[in-house]
């Protein structure tokens, strides 16, 4: 008779069985999955409360303090170890698979809900993801040795999180959205728990009481995943309040467009960027006190401003014979030069034979090219994270006048000199800075209340004496009162935005809050 093995003696490794191959192809299945909800966390507050950088570490740390939570806790199970992960694996499928459709719906009907719920989801799935792996190990530990099960765990681990890191913005947010990503990874944790269902079903004591859980969260899970798109549309038609026409998820953003009284509507990540009864206002302000006083310019570049509502603006210039678009989204200019709507709203200008576009990050396109400009209309959405905030920077500008004839103009929207007055005389600290005049100018857009403008050249601007036939908004005799500040607008002593300190960011936060802006 053989004697018994002590526990203390070493396990010889042995050819690896069906079942050890099979548990650790769900621990890559596993950490994808676990990897996926964090990142969806993060990027639904990232839309939700702005500032990317701050909402991506505060989930991130959230989510590891849980992980760690959990492997402590794994500890307290002893027994029934296949059992319990078939559960866990069960409770993540459905609290992960559910995040995203839960938050959007939050964000939607109670908003004062959001970062209760939103913490409180990562800190479950964290937990349970956190429990997963120590489970997989024990179960594993019984025909393995030490060294070789945390290797080949911790390399299918590392797999997994790495396949799904490319995969989420590059294939699964684009072309499913999130509330279809979250389902269809839920769905890939339960397939893993039907699969230890039938691994251990020999070990499991009420197999029928698992398979049936099996059996209701898959349908749970399928059910959210047919209706997945009303799921969006229940949710959005909330927040928006007008009815959505088009919406689109790309790697970079969630493009809305709604149709109201209103008109025409577009948001990007819930921020409203215009309002087709009043956009004529904001463009016209934008682009022709700059266009104008050059008197001909010939080459303009157009740096963010998808929509190609600038764009329509420029092209009333004869002299124009190039028009750059430098946006960084594609689907932004692929929708606004495809859709019959859109095209409509900026006068089929992204079919314009002198325009080119350029699907590039701004911030790299001023880095590598050598082109240089009469005008540069700088329509980028507001502060509002450090991503965008790198393009209101003294390094910014200073590629800005690289690129910028001895003649040109540059005009740049900031934002309200009124809510936002330290953000926007910050902007035009940070353009003088870098060796530009500045000058600032506002104008009345009803749907977003007093906006702002700069116009940065080296030669000193000058006020224009005959603008475009067919303006709507903008005529010579009412122009140089938008370079007129009352008191309450009036400039304010403000520090250098630079890389390394984005100080905008902070105060456009402090004086915004959480109100959308353009």
């Amino acid at each position: 008779m053989n004697s018994p093995i002590s526990p203390t003696a070493p396990v010889h490794a042995t050819a690896p069985r069906p079942i050890d191959v099979a548990l650790l192809a769900s621990v890559f299945v596993v950490a994808a999955c676990g990897l996926l909800y964090e990142l969806a966390a993060g990027a639904l507050a990232s839309y939700v409360l702005g500032d990317s950088v701050l909402q991506f570490s505060t989930i991130i740390g959230t989510y590891l303090f849980a992980m760690g939570l959990g492997s402590w806790l794994s500890r307290y199970f002893e027994r029934q170890l296949p059992a319990h992960f078939l559960r866990i694996e069960l409770l993540v499928a459905l609290i992960g698979g559910a995040l995203p459709a839960t938050l959007f719906l939050a964000n939607a009907y109670a908003p004062g809900a959001f970062r209760f719920l939103l913490y409180g989801m990562v800190l479950m799935v964290g937990t349970l993801v956190g429990l997963e792996i120590p489970l997989v190990m024990r179960i594993l530990k019984r025909n393995t040795e030490l060294k070789d099960l945390v290797s080949q765990v911790l390399t299918f681990d590392y797999l997994g999180a790495l396949a799904v890191s490319l995969a989420f913005p590059l294939l699964l947010v684009p072309q499913l959205g999130l509330v279809r990503t979250g389902l269809l990874f839920g769905f890939m944790n339960a397939f893993v728990a039907l699969w230890a269902l039938w691994l251990f079903r020999h070990e499991l004591r009420r197999f029928g009481a698992h398979a049936l859980a099996c059996a209701l969260v898959l349908a749970a899970l399928l059910a959210g995943l047919v209706g997945a798109e009303h799921i969006t549309r229940f949710a959005e038609d909330k927040f928006y309040q007008d009815r959505i026409v088009m919406s689109h998820s790309s790697p970079y953003q969630r493009i809305v467009v709604t149709q109201g009284r209103a008109g025409h509507r577009l948001y990007l990540n819930g921020n409203l960027q215009f309002a087709e009864r009043d956009e004529y206002r904001y463009h016209e302000a934008l682009v022709h006190p700059a266009m104008a006083a050059h008197g001909a310019p010939k080459r303009v570049a157009v740096l963010g401003g998808g929509d190609g509502m600038a764009v329509r603006e420029i092209l009333k210039y004869p002299s124009v014979e190039s028009v750059t678009l430098v946006e960084l989204d594609p689907a932004m200019t692929r929708l606004f030069g495809q859709d019959a709507t859109l095209r409509r709203l900026n006068g089929d200008a992204l079919a314009s034979p002198k325009l080119r576009v350029e699907n590039q990050d701004a911030f790299q396109w001023l880095q590598g090219t050598d082109d240089m400009f009469d005008v540069i209309v700088v329509d980028f959405p507001d502060p509002t994270n450090f991503a965008i905030g790198k393009l209101y920077t003294n390094s910014f500008y200073a590629l800005l006048q690289r690129r910028l004839a001895a003649s040109g103009y540059a005009v740049v929207q900031t934002t309200s000199p009124l809510v936002a007055r330290n953000s926007f005389w910050t902007v035009v600290a940070t353009i003088e800075s870098v060796g530009l005049s500045a000058q600032p100018y506002h104008a009345h857009v009803p749907s977003f209340g007093e906006w702002g403008f700069i116009i940065a050249s080296r030669r000193p601007w000058r006020m224009p004496d005959t603008l475009p036939p067919g303006l709507r908004f903008l005529d010579v005799k009412s122009l140089p009162l938008l370079f007129d500040f009352p008191a309450d607008m009036a400039r304010l002593p403000a520090e250098v935005n630079r890389l390394s300190n984005q100080v905008l960011v902070h105060s456009y936060e402090q004086e915004w809050g959480h109100v959308t802006g353009h």
